[in-house]
């Protein structure tokens, strides 16, 4: 009687989605390599051709509104001079991953979102300024956006920067009062009997809405000031409950270790509740930061004679909605860049949570 051996199964194979390993490294590469001319890459190629020539073709049903572009060839606009330089751009990255197979990677994954990128613009250049299928001057052609936003220029860097320095203030006082009341929440029994009521009454308060009051108790000589404050408030709500949050759900084991090492209570606060609540703290820091976006257009309109929102207003009035969304698309690479810089510094204090959360 002969007994045969169980089948043994393999192990599951665990497969995660990015993950360089040998094998999936080298069957990428084949993949690509197998489709010899990588057609996906020189998609941008195409969109950025067929956008180019019905630009050139079609004749505009709508003149420019900026004088300087009057007089130019068409082909030296904004746009198509924009269409040119990916055209010469996604050649070269098309034609280079032939000699540096490194780069086949990027140009597969890149390619296609490019390639949309163009299409939605040649979308928006047919519905404006070849076909009218939209009401202008309400929705401008991408050339008299990219036109606004070099005849502007100098006004629109300003602004820019009255943005960042009116929103660094605001968010950097709402941080600072937010840790400060979170921490005393959630550590400080006595802080929490009295500040949670506060907070529950007046923290889920719009700071929108306190613009009356904000611009009653600042005189227009401190509208800088007024615009701050909005900021700070708005920030320091979701600062503060985050943080408390965090505070408050320490591990116990963390805190006795370090009480039987002869931790004071000042290190336990500063050395290992504040540390141990940094996902908490950079919860807090994200959602401060969105909603400090909403709330510097709205802190710009309280007297501030500069800033992308104060624009905004400014160009809407005289209804030069070319530079109204030359203004949104600045305003769109600033906020970006910024919540860039704060993932960057969560993944660098949060190494063991670098890339749950991808931007």
């Amino acid at each position: 009687m002969t007994t045969e051996a169980p089948e043994v199964s393999p192990l599951p194979a665990t497969s995660r989605e990015g993950d360089e390993t040998a094998t999936g490294k080298w069957s990428q590469d084949t993949r690509i390599n197998r489709n010899g001319l990588n057609l996906p890459g020189a998609s941008p190629v195409v969109a950025s051709v067929v956008a180019l020539i019905l630009h050139l073709v079609l004749p505009n049903q709508t003149s420019p509104s900026i004088a300087w572009m009057a007089n130019l060839p068409q082909w030296q606009h904004p746009y198509p001079l924009l269409l040119i330089v990916i055209l010469f751009g996604s050649s070269s990255a098309w034609l280079l991953q032939f000699g540096f197979p490194p780069l086949q990677p990027r140009v597969r994954y890149y390619a296609p979102l490019v390639a949309g990128a163009v299409a939605i613009l040649g979308g928006c250049d047919l519905l404006t300024a070849k076909w009218r299928s939209l009401p202008h001057p309400f929705f401008p052609s991408p050339d008299e956006v990219l036109g606004s936003l070099i005849e502007d220029r100098k006004i629109l860097l300003e602004s820019t920067w009255h943005s960042l320095r009116l929103l660094a203030c605001g968010y950097l006082a709402g941080v600072t009062a937010g840790l400060v009341t979170g921490v005393l929440i959630g550590w400080f029994s006595i802080a929490r009997y009295w500040l949670t009521p506060v907070l529950k009454t007046i923290g889920p308060v719009p700071a929108t809405a306190l613009v009356p009051l904000v611009m009653t108790l600042f005189p227009a000589s401190l509208s800088f000031f007024s615009g701050a404050a909005l900021i700070a408030f708005a920030v320091w709500f979701p600062m503060t409950m985050l943080t408390a949050a965090g505070i408050s759900h320490v591990p116990l084991s963390y805190l006795d270790v370090a009480r039987t090492m002869g931790a004071s209570r000042l290190y336990l606060i500063f050395n290992v509740a504040i540390p141990a609540a940094l996902p908490n703290i950079f919860l807090g820091l994200f959602q401060g930061l969105g909603a400090s976006f909403l709330t510097l257009i709205v802190a710009e309109t309280v007297g501030v004679k500069a800033g992308l929102g104060w624009y905004i207003q400014w160009q809407k009035g005289y209804a030069e909605y070319g530079k109204v969304y030359a203004s949104l698309l600045i305003m769109a690479i600033f906020f970006s860049s910024l919540m860039t810089l704060l993932f960057m510094a969560r993944d660098h204090f949060l190494r063991w949570q670098k890339g749950v959360v991808k931007w």
